[in-house]
Formats: structure tokens, C-alpha cells, sequence
């Protein structure tokens, strides 16, 4: 599928209308496997346009094209402070959200990439933990993490409800 390198780099305004694209791609197959992570309330245009504001939101791209999309925040998560388990560590850490991949990107490894991405960014800013959560239903996501090296540590609670927490040290 992919043909050339693909790119990892900031999202700009300009890619407003590719990301939505992804999202909404995201939510119909998560509806469609009766998943109740993502709704019409989350995540919305809003939180994409304040992840670019706020330097979080981050694209792979296969030339001008966006094939995913995700939220890399090096500022915490405060559902993080409380785990109905335990954290490997207790360090500074990188934590990844609303990544959402193309459907037309399913099954080539692009959110493996993403993630190594990732990890490779938190290294550059000196920060050796990532963590991440995802729904109990979200088999494809909990595969994913399984293969990247992430180990689940427990649960977190968000407003909609409780999360499973993995961490990888870099």
C-alpha cells in the first residue's frame, strides 16, 4: 500500500478537513462493531481545531493525503493520577490520543507506525514512559498495543466511563 515513506508531522489548519475525514471514518466502524468509545460527542471538529492550537495534533501522511491522526500530548493526563492498578513508572510521559487511522490505511501497519512515531518524538524531548488507555471494546486497539510492547497496568476513569491503561517504557 504504501509506496513511498510516509511523513510524520505536525497537523496544520489545512488538514482540518482530512482529519474529520478519518474521524468520522472512525465512528461509523466503531458503530458499526457496536463499540461505544467515540460518539457524536466525542471527539468533535473542536477538539481537533484545539489539538492544533494547542501543538498536539500530529498526521501521517503518504504524500499530501493523511492516513492517520493523533493527539501527542507531553502536558499529562489527569484520569492518569488515579489507576485502579499500577503505573510502570511515575515518570514524565508522552500520552496518545484520538488516534484514528483511514480506512483505506486498515490493516498496513499505520497505526503501528503512528505509535512508533511517537515513541520515537517522546525520545527527542527526553521522555522515556508512554501511556496510553482505550476502550475494553476496542479489540483492534488492545491488538495493537499488545504488538507494540505497551503492557496493560489497569483502569482509569474518564466522565463517560472507565479505560484500560497500558504503558511502554522507551
Amino acid at each position: 500500500m504504501h509506496t513511498t515513506p510516509l511523513q510524520f508531522r505536525p497537523a496544520t489548519a489545512s488538514d482540518c478537513k482530512q482529519i474529520w475525514e478519518i474521524i468520522q471514518q472512525a465512528k461509523l466502524y466503531m458503530l458499526q462493531e457496536n463499540r461505544r468509545q467515540w460518539d457524536e460527542t466525542y471527539p468533535t471538529q473542536r477538539h481537533i481545531a484545539d489539538d492544533i492550537r494547542r501543538g498536539y495534533a500530529y498526521v501521517l501522511c503518504n504524500g499530501t493525503t493523511v492516513m492517520a491522526y493523533g493527539a501527542i500530548i507531553f502536558d499529562g493526563e489527569a484520569a492518569y493520577q488515579n489507576i485502579d492498578g499500577a503505573w510502570l513508572s511515575h515518570q514524565p510521559y508522552v500520552v496518545l490520543h484520538r488516534l484514528a487511522v483511514a480506512t483505506a490505511a486498515h490493516g498496513h501497519g499505520t497505526a503501528s507506525t503512528f505509535i512508533a512515531e511517537t515513541e520515537k518524538l517522546a525520545l527527542k524531548h527526553n521522555v522515556q514512559s508512554f501511556k496510553i488507555d482505550t476502550n475494553f471494546d476496542n479489540g483492534a486497539m488492545r491488538a495493537v498495543l499488545k504488538k507494540c510492547g505497551f503492557t496493560y497496568c489497569g483502569k482509569i476513569t474518564y466522565e463517560k466511563g472507565w479505560r484500560m491503561a497500558y504503558e511502554k517504557l522507551l
